[in-house]
């Protein structure tokens, strides 16, 4: 599975532009919120809410260029509620960002 360690920043820079005050703002807001979809997947009470937290997760790492963590929600969303092993390997994922 592909890591691109700069490409959050990238995907933040040509949103917008060169101000590392609100890039840095930005990426802990995004950081914030996979922490948080993580912590429902951890949570959840279910499958349908398993899945509903991996969907959020799979997007927001799309969106941000996180290739691997969307590749790991992605698995997680075709997998049964409360896998740990792959909990653990998306925690991984997540102290990466």
């Amino acid at each position: 599975m592909a890591y691109d360690p700069g490409a959050i920043d990238t995907s933040l820079a040509a949103a917008v532009g060169d101000d590392p005050a609100l890039i840095a703002e930005l990426r802990d807001a995004f950081l914030e919120s996979v922490n948080r979809s993580v912590d429902m997947m951890k949570s959840s009470k279910g499958a349908e809410q398993w899945a509903g937290a991996a969907l959020r997760l799979q997007s927001l790492a799309g969106s941000f260029g996180a290739t691997g963590l969307m590749g790991l929600a992605e698995e997680a969303v075709r997998r049964s509620a409360q896998d740990g092993a792959l909990l653990r390997r998306i925690d991984k994922a997540v102290e990466k960002l």
